[in-house]
């Protein structure tokens, strides 16, 4: 190369990094292998049929205008839609004006990083977070301060200690951000109680919220606990969502639901991005709202997920031994596993490989890179048959290292 692409790049050029996930995954491609490690949805779970019976439809009524440019907020009619599914299935009070169509929800969190943060920076996230979140807000040059899980969601004590230790060395953090409802990667849900807690402390400091919610509708038992925007009264929450689980990945379209102040500064940031999001998207999942699909294809969703976590569950408590410690989720497509802290799962990684399996290591979700003893595994995407040899396969790489940490003399010690 002549041109001296180091010396032209940008500083945020130079500190972008490369998706821990989409780079593990470039190990799994071998022939055999069972991968438990990307976040996708079935294949089988893509309402086919229907999705051509809406293009049909788009193609005979909208042609023109699904093939045409857009507005930068949405198509109308979809936003409006989404607008009264918030408030019927979200209870979220909210309209069109509310709701700006993104590419995907990750588009949403770019958005955010645009809009709220300067270089040096602060967000609060908990420990672990979605990966996805972390790429975006380190693009643009934040820091994170990461807080513990618990069962109950964030610890809130917690969260208070270093709100005030970060506002005494005159550190004032943005923004909350969080995957309340089966969450990646943990699979845990927030509690009520604690999503009105986290409120009141966005509220004491003067936070917004981020409340992003992927896998809200992928419910297998229980009630749905009310959103944090439900809750919202002063317009602190920014909600986001996207049909890549409800519909297809490949559409690639989410929404956010913000104030109008908020929303109107999204789109002047999408303006200078894409202009407008995919058009015949947009018409697609409207007449798949409109014609009553969506509500029949999550019902078939969740079904086919219940099975499937059913199915790994089973076989992870056969295969794994004891000393794992694993949560059971309600809902979503994911395990989190806890070895022993003498594990370090990222290590491990190349033996899974030669087995012919692979995770997603833990440490990837934590902002610091710590907790190297976790992984998580994925339900959604793999057959039956697939789910159970995978986890006997990894169930016994698990076992051989805690037996080579026994024979070496080292402490195998709780995993939590």
């Amino acid at each position: 190369m002549v041109v001296n692409l180091e010396r032209l790049l940008s500083r945020r050029a130079t500190i972008m990094k490369a998706s821990e996930i989409r780079e593990l995954l470039k190990l799994t491609q071998s022939p055999g292998m069972i991968s438990l490690a990307g976040g996708l949805p079935n294949p089988e779970a893509f309402p086919l049929e229907i999705i051509k019976k809406c293009i049909d439809k788009v193609l005979k009524e909208h042609a023109l205008s699904a093939l045409q440019y857009g507005t930068t907020e949405g198509l109308n009619p979809l936003r409006d839609a989404i607008a009264q599914r918030m408030k019927a299935k979200k209870g979220v009070d909210c309209e069109l004006h509310d709701i700006l169509i993104t590419s995907g929800a990750q588009q949403g969190l770019a958005f955010i990083a645009m809009t709220f943060l300067d270089p040096g920076d602060t967000y609060i996230s908990s420990a672990p977070t979605y990966l996805g979140a972390i790429q975006a807000f380190h693009a643009y040059e934040a820091k994170c301060e990461a807080i513990p899980m618990t069962d109950q969601g964030f610890d809130i004590e917690a969260l208070r200690r270093n709100i005030q230790r970060l506002n005494r060395t005159g550190i004032y953090p943005k923004f909350i951000y969080t995957v309340p409802t089966f969450q990646n990667p943990s699979g845990g849900t927030m509690t009520l109680e604690a999503r009105k807690q986290l409120l009141e402390v966005a509220s004491e400091y003067d936070m917004l919220i981020i409340e992003d919610d992927p896998y809200g509708e992928l419910i297998f038992e229980g009630e749905s606990i009310p959103t944090m925007k439900s809750m919202d009264k002063k317009g602190r929450v920014i909600y986001l969502s996207t049909f890549s689980k409800i519909l297809a990945p490949g559409f690639r379209l989410g929404w956010v639901v913000a104030s109008p102040e908020i929303i109107n500064k999204f789109v002047l940031a999408k303006q200078c991005t894409d202009l407008c999001t995919n058009v015949f998207s947009q018409y697609v999942a409207y007449e798949y709202i409109s014609g009553g699909y969506l509500d029949i294809q999550v019902k078939e969703i969740i079904a086919m997920y219940r099975e499937k976590r059913d199915v790994m569950l089973e076989a992870i408590r056969k295969y794994f031994p004891k000393e794992a410690k694993y949560t059971v989720p309600n809902g979503g497509m994911f395990f989190w596993v806890t070895l022993p802290k003498s594990i370090n799962t990222r290590a491990m990684f190349k033996k899974a490989v030669a087995k012919k399996v692979a995770y997603v290591v833990g440490d990837a979700f934590y902002p610091d890179a710590s907790q190297a003893n976790s992984m998580r595994l994925n339900f959604s995407y793999s057959t039956n048959e697939d789910l159970r040899e995978g986890i006997k396969r990894l169930g016994e790489v698990i076992k051989e290292e805690l037996k080579a940490q026994i024979t070496n003399g080292e402490q195998v010690g709780e995993g939590v």
